[in-house]
């Protein structure tokens, strides 16, 4: 492709992702909403600019993420949207992990442990959805899928294990919804992206597993309705 053809459409694709990024921006009610949404009633100001930094840590990058994930998949459906997720996500956590520039809190001396923010029931479907495409993937030497399903596994498990161990930053009660929404979210994404690529036929036994894989991504990403008791 000549040169000019190249700079036209990665200025195109720019534009198109800049505006992406203008309508998912979040504000303040944005941040209210999903703090209430995982159970924190009246959020205060500190709270509220707390979810709208975490909202944008994670929506800056899916527009350019959506642009370049799907040529490289050469996929433009439910896998290529579950990879951007996932990406997104992990950037997300990565940057979070920087220790806070405020003072900290006595209780967060007290580290958080994987069950104390990931109920043990939700990591128990995570692992079987897991298992099952991995299987399913090998046993038919599906040899590519099965790279791109352990690949959503591992960075599934990584975000995960960020969101627990990540610094406290902010109100207790706001910072503990905040990371077990990432948590849930992080092994959601991985069992919906799990069932999407383990399961790519159109027979009975993959239909019953993308129908079990859909219902458990809807159970693990539900907002909790009672959240861990804050250190």
């Amino acid at each position: 492709m000549p040169w000019d053809n190249v700079l036209g459409v990665a200025v195109i694709l720019g534009l198109f992702g800049l505006a992406i990024l203008i309508v998912l921006w979040p504000g303040k009610k944005h941040g209210k909403r999903l703090l209430v949404r995982w159970g924190i009633a009246d959020p205060d100001a500190g709270e509220v600019e707390l979810a709208v930094r975490y909202l944008k840590r994670r929506r800056l990058w899916y527009p350019w993420l959506f642009l370049a994930i799907p040529p490289l998949l050469d996929d433009r459906g439910l896998g290529s949207i579950l990879t951007t997720l996932l990406l997104g996500g992990l950037i997300a956590e990565l940057l979070a992990q920087r220790p806070s520039r405020g003072p900290r809190r006595e209780a967060d001396l007290a580290p958080r442990t994987l069950l104390g923010i990931v109920p043990a029931w939700i990591l128990v479907l995570g692992a079987l959805a897991a298992a099952g495409s991995l299987l399913h993937l090998g046993l038919t030497a599906q040899w590519k899928l099965l790279a791109v399903a352990a690949g959503t596994v591992v960075v599934s498990a990584a975000i995960t294990l960020l969101a627990v161990r990540r610094p406290a930053v902010g109100a207790p009660r706001a910072d503990l919804a905040l990371r077990c929404r990432s948590a849930r979210v992080a092994v959601g994404l991985g069992i919906g992206a799990c069932t999407a690529v383990g399961w790519p036929a159109g027979d009975l036994v993959s239909f019953l597993a993308v129908v079990a894989g859909l219902a458990a991504f809807l159970a693990v990403t539900a907002p909790a309705k009672r959240l861990p008791a804050a250190a």
